[in-house]
């Protein structure tokens, strides 16, 4: 059989089964006294507990928790969400938004949806992954100025000495995507060499296409795919800065089950299902649950076969994807934050201020919005020292007291407490079975 032909018709079978059976969407802020739930009923395939999710962390929503079950044929959510203060979301934008992006006439069940990749012509999309070093940002964006590309938008994270980002540049005359072949292959392999460094025989990727994709799934996407979740004995953590992560089987269900422990922070929902579906596997129920600072997830998982995690070697692998996955937004560094009129060349003369004063860049979010560069700046000392105040009132009498703002100190990174009771089920009630005293950890194997 034509497998596009196969593919039209999966297509069209998906389409007729949304339109017998379109999403249904409730949103209620009365039931729960300080967060407003939103229930999403739909048809089940895989991915959508990914595309709900991405689009409510998209619109800066805090996700206190959530209740998941996708047995069978239907998904059934129910959100406990906030804005970032905390209180109700009231915004009836952002409420019929919402209702339109999840709702029977939106086409997030589409397999194209935001998840996926779109061409555009407003901007060049570049990805970088390679090694991290001090300066390293410094020195891609004085690479990019000297091409004549614009950085109009870029994020880059580092984790366990690894780097990638994601940057969206134009021509800097005509403010529009380069599409030259000749001055791409240029852009490509010149920042390819300032990946590697002086050590040649180091892994460095460059990536230059017209395609857009979500930044953050594909910033995951190219981490995972870097093994950046592979630690040497250099960088062991010690075990109570790490997020706790257990990966059981429950033999009767067949299904494994994830659990999570660590400190919550924004999108951290997101980073862990998206995690999960990247590595192929279905989440059928889960609950998340906020208490205080701290964030407890649990996922009935089974993989696409329907089959659990089938050896220990997989199961420690899936335990070190979810640690990195957690890891790699956690924000390392002062927190500084730039605004002011965009103008070429202002990344590359920022960074190269910050390498000039011994800072390095742990992350970083760059975007323009009407003009304006609106830039986040997570920054630690090169050496590994606490960052000197007094290095950063020097930068700021350089760039601009009120260009340039200091928004806060590094985070906290106290573990959570692991003297608690042992693991425990939320949907236990919702499965009972005499199998789960029989727990165990690891599963032998004939």
């Amino acid at each position: 059989m034509n497998m596009s032909f196969s593919h039209d018709m999966d297509d069209e079978y998906e389409k007729f089964i949304r339109r017998m059976n379109p999403p249904r969407v409730v949103i209620d802020n009365e039931s729960c006294k300080n967060a407003t739930v939103i229930q999403v009923d739909s048809a089940n395939k895989h991915g959508i507990l990914l595309e709900v999710v991405q689009i409510l962390t998209d619109l800066n929503l805090i996700i206190t928790k959530a209740y998941i079950s996708s047995d069978g044929n239907w998904f059934m959510d129910v959100f406990n969400v906030t804005d970032q203060d905390g209180n109700k979301v009231v915004d009836e934008g952002i409420l019929d938004y919402i209702m339109k992006s999840l709702g029977p006439e939106s086409c997030f069940t589409s397999s194209m949806r935001s998840v996926g990749v779109k061409q555009s012509m407003d901007h060049t999309a570049i990805e970088l992954t390679g090694s991290d070093r001090p300066g390293l940002l410094s020195e891609l964006s004085a690479v990019l100025r000297h091409l004549k590309c614009n950085v109009a938008n870029a994020e880059v994270w580092t984790h366990n000495t690894r780097a990638a980002a994601v940057m969206q540049v134009t021509d800097e005359e005509t403010g529009t995507a380069i599409t030259d072949p000749e001055r791409l292959s240029r852009i490509k392999s010149l920042l390819c060499n300032v990946l590697k460094g002086s050590n040649k025989s180091s892994l460095a990727k460059t990536v230059v296409s017209s395609s857009v994709t979500h930044t953050d799934r594909r910033l995951h996407q190219m981490m995972f795919a870097d093994r950046d979740y592979e630690r040497t004995g250099d960088d062991v953590l010690d075990d109570r800065q790490k997020p706790n992560v257990d990966v059981v089987n429950w033999y009767d269900k067949d299904y494994s089950i994830v659990t999570i422990r660590c400190k919550d922070r924004p999108k951290l929902l997101f980073d862990t299902v998206c995690t999960l579906t990247d590595m192929d596997y279905v989440v059928f129920h889960a609950k998340i649950d906020t208490e205080g600072p701290d964030s407890y997830q649990e996922y009935y998982i089974r993989h696409l076969d329907g089959s659990p995690v089938k050896s220990e070697a997989e199961r420690e692998r899936v335990t070190q994807c979810l640690e990195a996955a957690i890891e790699r937004r956690v924000s390392e560094g002062l927190k500084l934050e730039l605004c002011t009129t965009d103008r070429v060349g202002l990344l590359s003369d920022v960074t190269r201020i910050f390498r000039e004063n011994s800072l390095t860049v742990t992350r970083a979010e760059v975007a323009t919005k009407g003009g304006k560069a609106v830039n986040t700046f997570y920054v630690r000392d090169a050496s590994g020292y606490p960052v000197d105040v007094k290095t950063i009132d020097s930068i700021r009498q350089v760039i601009g007291q009120t260009i340039l703002k200091v928004k806060g100190s590094p985070e906290d990174s106290k573990p959570v407490s692991q003297e608690s009771s042992p693991t425990r089920f939320l949907f236990g009630g919702l499965f009972k079975s005499r199998s789960f005293v029989n727990f165990s950890l690891v599963r032998s194997y004939s």
